[in-house]
């Protein structure tokens, strides 16, 4: 079935071309993987093809009677709290919204007001209230962003067990490679369709690679093809005015034009430069020493937050250290980041910072950017105008002629990143805290990011959910537990994740899950058990999940009668959500025996 079907697109933004006849078709299981460099289009697209925005040319036709959800970029959400704009309409299903919203790591704001959350946060709302419901094709554009990593896994599973239409941008390449089987590719206004060869062949995102290698190789091979007969031609032309009065004039016109095309031009000028050198680095880098933090109460005289955020965490940065920070969202990653800034001071301990250390934080929420700027205005800073070294450094970081001159406002979420990453680099840190560094930046500019940490000779600490930046950056890995305490975890992000799904609260959340879960999800135990002793246990685990079902179903049938009692409503929410667990619990539990049972040849 026809989801969406797009027709030679047309889209641009002032003084610059977006893209131009680009086509798109989404069907039933379709997973298509949006790329392309920043300010290329890809969020006009989803806007276009969500039908929030129309094309400037084209048509953009949608399935009849198709449900379509779309995530923007920066979106909007109703005035109300949380949990009414993720669970109004859900009717019965409401605890269906609570549960995605635990997932999503907002269970400590149900009751807070939309209009008082931030950006990250207010993307993690509306990602709840999206997948909390039924839809035929779903719009992503930068789902992932402002979630920590068990969401993103999380979500990962979900979408991979979405049985409709997916279009998605990302610049989170585990998530690409994961989910989608095509990519469509923007590029210097064209788009580009990538589909794996075999089914099995791989994802979209390695069929979207190999293409790209192999056309930047074709257009080598055509630009020597185009050099040998412009080579020919110039000769032809240049034997005189007698000889070529006995040609076609045509030819002429031809082998003029061949000569004065030239390669098609590239899509950016040479590799992005982030190498603008860094102040020397002593010996001395930073020292936490017994360092906690709790919010203060606010000049209202309300406790802004009465538990401890961080608490006896010690640690020894030293030159050429590659940290990575992780835990879930909300244990303080941002708050450590900002300790070690000096932007807010410890409630006790200590952060002793070197005298030869200069600090470049390229924060989540970017630098304080002034939108009504043009880009040429906040590089050149105080100086008024800019430099010639100044506009070298604007090419460098590409952003050529016309957006050097463009306001801020009209640049694309990616660049402004882009442009926040160069006022950062400019002044010539020997320490970089990066918070969430891979937010919007397009995949081009994260494997430049990449390269240049390699040999970069400062500190670097990263707080990121991107496992494939992590992976490609960090040395070590420093955990934050959400009671408080860091530890630097053996085995890097994959070590960490491991020992997460050991855990209990890893395994089985104390939020239901939202799909069924699968043999290999559950847990195995390496006990050598009897087959009695398998069969007793079996036979338990049967009954109790035959019990936690029929008291799930009893709760929803009663939640759906007392419609009207809004504290029963609240009462039966929560103990449908806790009866859901010790379904997903119990269900794991007969999973890993039943598991056990067909390894020893017991029929079950």
């Amino acid at each position: 079935m026809i989801l969406i079907d797009a027709q030679d697109l047309q889209a641009s933004r002032p003084n610059r071309p977006l893209f131009k006849d680009l086509s798109l078709t989404l069907r039933d299981g379709d997973r298509i993987g949006v790329v392309g460099l920043n300010g290329c289009g890809k969020s006009t697209l989803l806007r276009m093809l969500s039908g929030e925005r129309e094309p400037e040319a084209g048509v953009v036709r949608r399935g009849r009677g198709a449900r379509i959800g779309a995530l923007g970029q920066l979106p909007v959400l109703a005035r109300g709290t949380v949990r009414s704009v993720v669970c109004d309409g859900l009717d019965a299903q409401e605890w269906q919204g609570e549960a995605m919203l635990h997932r999503l790591g907002m269970a400590g704001v149900l009751d807070a007001a939309t209009d008082e959350l931030s950006g990250g946060q207010k993307k993690r709302v509306a990602l709840a209230a999206l997948l909390a419901r039924e839809w035929d094709a779903l719009i992503l554009d930068e789902p992932t962003n402002h979630l920590d990593l068990d969401a993103i896994a999380y979500l990962e599973e979900w979408l991979a067990g979405f049985g409709g239409g997916l279009i998605l941008v990302t610049h989170d390449r585990h998530v690409l490679d994961r989910v989608t089987n095509k990519v469509l590719e923007i590029d210097r206004g064209t788009g580009y369709i990538h589909v794996p060869q075999h089914r099995t062949a791989g994802s979209g995102y390695a069929a979207y690679l190999a293409a790209r290698i192999e056309r930047e190789a074709q257009a080598v091979a055509a630009e020597q093809t185009r050099k040998n007969l412009a080579r020919h031609e110039l000769a032809w032309l240049r034997r005189g005015a007698p000889a070529r009065s006995t040609k076609p004039k045509a030819r002429v016109d031809s082998a003029k034009a061949l000569i004065a095309r030239g390669p098609e031009a590239s899509a950016r000028e040479g590799d992005i430069a982030l190498s603008l050198g860094s102040t020397r680095l002593g010996s001395r880098g930073i020292e936490l020493q017994r360092v906690g933090f709790s919010w203060p109460e606010t000049s209202d005289g309300t406790d802004r937050g009465s538990r401890l955020v961080l608490e006896g965490v010690n640690h020894m940065f030293e030159p050429g250290d590659r940290v990575g920070i992780v835990g879930p969202n909300g244990v303080g990653k941002s708050t450590l980041l900002d300790l070690i800034a000096r932007r807010l001071a410890p409630s006790h301990g200590s952060v002793d910072i070197g005298a030869t250390v200069k600090i470049g934080y390229y924060d989540q929420l970017g630098r304080e950017l002034n939108l009504s700027q043009r880009v040429r205005e906040a590089v050149a800073g105080d100086k008024g105008e800019p430099s010639i070294a100044d506009v070298k450094l604007m090419r460098q970081f590409w952003f050529d002629g016309d957006t050097q001159l463009a306001p801020i406002s009209t640049l694309s979420g990616g660049e402004r990143r882009r442009l926040q990453l160069l006022l950062t680099l400019i002044e010539q840190p020997n320490v970089l805290l990066l918070d969430e560094p891979t937010n919007d930046l397009d995949l081009d500019t994260l494997r430049a990011l990449e390269e240049f940490l390699d040999d970069w000779p400062g500190i670097v600490v990263v707080v990121s959910h991107d496992r494939v930046f992590l992976d490609r950056t960090v040395t070590e890995v420093l955990a934050i537990d959400g009671h408080g305490r860091a530890a630097v975890t053996p085995g890097g992000v994959a070590g960490w994740l491991a020992q997460r799904a050991t855990q209990p609260t890893a395994v089985a959340p104390t939020t239901p899950s939202l799909h069924r879960p699968t043999p290999s999800a559950a847990p195995k135990s390496v006990s050598k058990k009897s087959p009695s002793t398998l069969r007793r246990q079996l036979g338990l685990a049967d009954r109790e999940l035959a019990q936690a079902i029929a008291d799930r179903d009893r709760l929803q049938t009663q939640l759906s009668a007392d419609g009207a009692d809004h504290q029963a409503l609240m009462r039966l929410s929560s103990e449908l959500l806790e009866s859901q667990t010790q379904v997903d619990t119990s269900e794991e539990r007969w999973l890993a025996l039943a598991d056990q049972a067909e390894s020893l040849g017991m029929d079950i």
